[in-house]
């Protein structure tokens, strides 16, 4: 177990801003996690998952701890179910493309989505009509006060819109270790009427899709709308989507007849956060080395050397912006740090 000190995290976050830990460790196994938090180290401590779903605005003044458990497997598999177990530090869509190379279905539509199994939980990730809560089994998480492994089952995680009870009651008392995820091993059954999965399959003539056609739909669908952390640093959808009264949105409707929603209930609507942005005319806007995504709206970008700080100033600067043109608020859907 070697800590060491002074380490950029620049290669840790998708965002490639370039601030520095006091600390660093990577964790490969449950017993290094025991170990820290029994020492007499009071030292702070930052979990560091996939680094996709943040934006570090200064340095880390403490320990910060970057979760690599690795291992996957399947536990148990009948005719029509299988659960399967990933670990904490396991790539999000290596873990996907691996089950759909089991002809397992569930986590099709979820594919490309950057970050790490054991984070995915805390945000329940989604797109295009599926959300990590429909396959999620449990999960195996340490308690940090008591250092015991408790496990979360569905109803015990409270998921939400891009929430759980990782993100509320729970958060900072808990370090996932590992997620279990029930999937279907026959009669798939498949999400292809949200966005344009459906016209993506009817271009490459499929009339039957499998689970893998449905996850390269999704690949080639994202791949043309958003960047290439590895190319250019972002973090993927930066803002949420608003949930506004039925009532509301009648008003923005008589201003802007052409605005899209997605109705969640009998009294709320969900407009798209990108739609709002882009009428806001940021779509594409660049402020030298950092700006709003050219083909998504939703994504912020830095285009190297920008700091977290710059691109902070620049959400609220659209957030501001927003709330005066539509009088609707957007969140963040990253964590700032």
């Amino acid at each position: 177990m070697k800590i060491q000190n002074n380490i950029s995290l620049k290669s840790y976050n998708t965002f490639g801003i370039d601030v520095k830990a006091k600390q660093f460790i990577s964790i490969t196994s449950v017993e290094e996690l025991k170990t820290i938090y029994s020492s007499e180290n009071n030292s702070s401590k930052f979990i560091l998952g996939g680094g996709s779903n943040m934006l570090l605005t200064k340095d880390i003044d403490a320990l910060v701890m970057h979760i690599n458990l690795k291992g996957k497997q399947i536990i148990s598999q009948t005719d029509e179910n299988a659960l399967v177990k990933a670990n904490a530090g396991e790539n999000w869509h290596e873990f996907v493309l691996w089950t759909l190379e089991n002809n397992l279905g569930g986590l099709e539509n979820l594919s490309l989505i950057p970050g790490n199994v054991g984070t995915s939980p805390i945000q329940n990730i989604g797109a295009y009509g599926v959300e990590l809560k429909d396959s999620f089994h449990s999960c195996d998480a340490l308690n940090l006060e008591t250092l015991d492994i408790e496990t979360f089952t569905n109803s015990n995680c409270n998921f939400g819109y891009r929430n759980s009870i990782f993100k509320q009651e729970a958060k900072g008392k808990y370090i996932i270790l590992s997620v279990v995820f029930k999937l279907s091993s026959t009669n798939h059954v498949l999400h292809t009427n949200y966005g344009a999965i459906k016209s993506e399959l009817e271009q490459r003539h499929i009339l039957k899709p499998s689970i893998q056609d449905v996850s390269k739909a999704v690949i080639s669908i994202r791949q043309s709308k958003l960047p290439d952390p590895k190319e250019i640093g972002n973090s993927g959808s930066f803002f949420k989507n608003p949930i506004i009264s039925k009532a509301k949105f009648s008003r923005l409707k008589s201003n802007f007849p052409n605005a899209p929603h997605y109705e969640v209930s009998e009294q709320d609507v969900k407009v798209p956060a990108g739609w709002l942005i882009e009428t806001a005319g940021f779509k594409g806007k660049t402020l030298g080395k950092y700006g709003v995504h050219k083909k998504q709206a939703l994504v912020l970008v830095n285009y190297g050397g920008a700091s977290g700080s710059d691109i902070l100033k620049f959400s609220k600067l659209i957030q501001d912006t927003v709330l005066r043109l539509f009088d609707i608020s957007i969140e963040a859907e990253v964590n700032i740090i």
